[in-house]
């Protein structure tokens, strides 16, 4: 009961813990030319990577001290991801704090918006995403050229992911060159609900070449790169390339019929994206992207259908 001339005290709620948001895109390789097995293990690579409008969203929350590193996951295909230290922004939280020198005390959160194993990059760019949410959170003030460094010993697409727009990758495709592009470009990506194993493509790919794939260079994509910079989507359409196709093919041949009906509905060009199984077509418009899509999914040569467009930004914080 309050006493007259007395004023009750005001419902008090916790603060909620401080936390960074950020958002980091999906890929989709334009061209993608691999070498031959090198005795390191890698297969030399030379890709034209662009990001899409595709996102993942990475939340870091603050947990009391020792509490360690957390994850949890929600949005299309969240059952399929992994919730421990094999997953990618887990093991992005534990370098970055093992690089900056704090406790690994974090609650991740990760909300889907790439199809899981589909060979556009939505590990690596949880992964990038993290980088960028713990570095926040923990006000560590990593250089963003650190960031990168950090990500290419995560895997090769993680760079890319925290750079974003259109790069060339060397090496084993995490050494960057950003490439110039002109104007906005419509994709249709076709996902499949069965992942490819990436080390059972580039095994089908060493099979199908005996070992003898050629060496790579980026001159085979001049025609490529010169569509870019006019901004001409039929141009880039015609140079799409994928030296892993055939072999994702080879495991996944119902991908034949993916890429068939895409260019029977008008598409510039249909490629598998990636190490697969997921097919990416590029439209002439919005408009164009939607009647793919529509004839994907009436045709039921996709499990799930996304439109989209590129190039899009990389890792950055919202929150």
């Amino acid at each position: 009961m309050n006493h007259p001339g007395t004023t009750p005290f005001a419902r008090l709620t916790a603060a909620p813990p401080p936390s960074a948001r950020v958002r980091a895109p999906g890929k989709v390789n334009l061209s993608l030319r691999v070498g031959a097995l090198q005795d390191d293990g890698y297969h030399p690579l030379v890709s034209v990577f662009q990001a899409v409008a595709l996102f993942e969203e990475v939340t870091a929350t603050q947990v009391l001290p020792g509490s360690g590193v957390s994850l949890t996951v929600d949005g299309p295909q969240a059952a399929a991801v992994p919730l421990d230290i094999s997953n990618l922004a887990w093991r992005a939280a534990l370098l970055l704090a093992a690089h900056t020198g704090v406790e690994p005390d974090v609650a991740l959160h990760v909300r889907k918006g790439v199809p899981v194993a589909g060979g556009m990059a939505g590990g690596s760019a949880d992964a990038a995403a993290a980088l960028v949410a713990c570095d926040a959170l923990w006000e560590t003030g990593v250089p963003r050229s650190e960031l990168v460094e950090l990500a290419a010993q995560l895997g090769s697409d993680v760079p890319f992911c925290l750079l974003g727009h259109t790069a060339v990758g060397t090496g084993r495709g995490h050494l960057l060159t950003p490439a110039m592009t002109r104007g906005e470009f419509h994709w249709v990506f076709g996902a499949s609900d069965r992942g490819l194993s990436t080390p059972a493509v580039f095994a089908a790919f060493d099979e199908l070449t005996q070992g003898g794939a050629p060496p790579v260079g980026l001159e085979d994509d001049t025609a490529l790169m010169q569509a870019l910079r006019a901004g001409d989507p039929t141009a880039l359409g015609a140079a799409l390339h994928n030296d892993l196709q055939d072999a994702a093919l080879s495991l996944r041949p119902e991908l034949a019929r993916t890429l068939e009906i895409a260019h029977e509905t008008g598409a510039l060009g249909a490629i598998v994206s990636g190490s697969g199984p997921t097919v990416a077509a590029l439209a002439r418009s919005r408009q164009h992207a939607l009647a793919i899509a529509a004839t994907w999914t009436a045709e039921g040569a996709a499990d799930t259908v996304w439109t989209t467009t590129g190039p899009a930004h990389g890792a950055r914080q919202t929150s």
